[in-house]
């Protein structure tokens, strides 16, 4: 009796709102308050209505409804139109007014459109809360609800067997495809990632069905029940408004896309038109006067970066979202990271483009590079690889060897005119023609010394207790140095031990009461063999 008192109340305050409406325009609160029936949205109310606020509006209308339903009248929802409004009736009983101020006239709302929408969506309201007292249509739900959940639980088993099937049957294919071409191995493909990248293909693909049966699934039952039915309404629509926005977008990104596509295939084949030229200059079939072949390759390499610099910053408007904050914003993050962190990167690559075009190095020259000394295998843009004798591969910094002495060499050698020095000390008491004569000839005997041009010897110093030689020869291969030159200094002490002269190291005050020589029958001492290369030198 209290619950009907109170409702009967709430509608004489509705009608004594309507009737003073007449005479008092209703006047917006600064507040939205949406009125939500039986899960469902009805409306958002703005405007205090005869001292009423938005929240005290929506609260009223929803004990009517409730009273309405309890008494199994679910309509009709009709609409009356008033001096200052529109008043939504069921049943000939006033539920809610909507008044101007209600609106949202900046969003194109009208009083007589939001109250049309207000009615439809109430008698919808109506009829599900119905629904829901209804024992039947529970059941039947409940039944169909558990079908169409039964039959995704099977789709979601059919996806996952061929999901294997197609798997195991794509590497079937791949592996057999291999063994008949030849190309490699079946031990080689399976050590490759290309079948984990089909394996993952296709499992991505196995869970993007999987998600989409799933989502059906829930929206579908949702839809089953009159209470949770916009829940499964607004799934449906957001899937469908999504794929109408990508399907939109797609639409609108073709044109731009195509002029991508242009200028990715223009920028391609001018590319690849360079490099076909550049290789002909480092392969010596073109021969321009402005470039070296030397030079050639990473001169192409710079031009094919300008290339595709150019072709990006052109192509840059053009892609999809280019216009977008967000895009902006990344554009913007990685400008920044590129500024702070690309001090030392143009160090190191102008170095790199110093090295290059001064041509100060060259792939294949026998180097020394500060303490390092080997073979150029690799001028990066960043850094240049050296190969030492003992098989290192040393990895130094383009500004580093810009910053450090460079001596090659190799690349002079080629007309004979590299000599690489051997210096060593001998007494005033040794004439010096044979000692350079010794040395002469412990050169023409050492392998991987060059005949052309001779080996010359210098007399570069007359210290205080002995002379100072130095012994200049031109290497066959540089890459060889340490070898020959073990092997020169080897016949050097043999030979003068042969014919008895004293090398002055370590120095002497005085001489000493025997020539410090190593006779002939002891240059094979025990562990030492005849036959050892290692000993027996050339």
């Amino acid at each position: 009796m209290a619950q009907r008192a109170a409702l009967f109340i709430a509608f004489c305050l509705v009608a004594g709102q309507v009737a003073s409406l007449s005479a008092q325009t209703a006047e917006p609160s600064g507040q939205a308050v949406p009125l939500v029936f039986f899960n469902r949205p009805i409306v958002v109310l703005r405007a205090r209505v005869v001292g009423r606020g938005p929240a005290e509006r929506a609260e009223g209308a929803r004990h009517a409804l409730d009273d309405l339903v309890s008494r199994g009248i679910t309509g009709p929802v009709e609409l009356r139109t008033f001096e200052a409004g529109t008043l939504i009736v069921v049943a000939s009983r006033g539920v809610l007014a909507i008044t101007p101020p209600d609106v949202d006239e900046l969003a194109g709302e009208t009083v007589d459109g939001a109250a049309a929408e207000a009615s439809a969506r109430m008698q919808m309201a109506l009829n599900e809360a119905a629904e829901a007292h209804a024992p039947g249509r529970l059941i039947e739900a409940c039944v169909v609800a558990a079908a169409v959940v039964l039959l995704a639980l099977l789709v979601l088993w059919g996806i996952e067997r061929a999901r294997r099937v197609i798997a195991a049957k794509l590497v079937n294919v791949a592996e057999q495809t291999i063994a008949r071409s030849g190309i490699a191995d079946v031990t080689a493909l399976r050590a490759s990632r290309v079948l984990d990248v089909e394996r993952w293909l296709i499992t991505a693909t196995a869970v993007i069905l999987d998600a989409l049966v799933l989502y059906a699934t829930v929206g579908f039952v949702l839809r089953r029940f009159p209470y949770t039915r916009p829940w499964g309404e607004s799934m449906r629509g957001f899937l469908l408004g999504t794929l109408w926005h990508l399907g939109l977008g797609v639409a609108d990104a073709i044109p731009g896309l195509f002029t991508v596509a242009v200028i990715g295939v223009a920028a391609r084949f001018l590319s690849r038109a360079v490099g076909v030229w550049f290789n002909a200059v480092e392969h010596g079939r073109l021969k321009p006067a402005w470039i070296y072949p030397e030079t050639a390759q990473p001169t192409r390499r710079l031009l094919v970066i300008l290339i595709w610099t150019f072709a990006i910053v052109v192509a840059y408007p053009y892609l999809p979202g280019s216009q977008t904050e967000a895009f902006k914003g990344v554009s913007v993050f990685f400008g920044l990271m590129v500024t702070f962190g690309s001090s030392g990167l143009v160090n190191q690559i102008m170095s790199g483009f110093m090295i290059t075009y001064s041509r100060a190095l060259r792939v294949g020259d026998f180097v020394s590079i500060g303490q390092v000394e080997g073979t150029v295998t690799n001028i990066g843009v960043l850094s240049t690889k050296v190969m030492t004798v003992r098989g290192e591969e040393v990895t130094i910094p383009n500004a580093v060897v810009v910053a450090q002495t460079t001596t090659d060499y190799s690349r002079p050698s080629e007309t004979g005119s590299v000599l690489t020095p051997i210096s060593l000390t001998i007494g005033y008491d040794a004439p010096w023609r044979q000692v350079q004569a010794l040395l002469v000839l412990a050169a023409g005997r050492t392998p991987g010394v060059r005949r052309e041009p001779e080996p010359l010897v210098l007399q570069t110093g007359l210290e205080d207790f002995y002379v100072r030689y130095t012994l200049l020869v031109c290497l066959q291969r540089q890459d060889e140095r340490a070898l020959t030159l073990h092997a020169l200094h080897a016949h050097i002490q043999d030979l003068f031990n042969e014919y008895g002269v004293q090398i002055m190291s370590p120095n002497y005050v005085s001489d000493p009461a025997a020539p410090k020589l190593v006779s002939r029958k002891d240059w094979f001492a025990a562990p030492a063999r005849p036959l050892d290369r290692s000993q027996h030198i050339g």
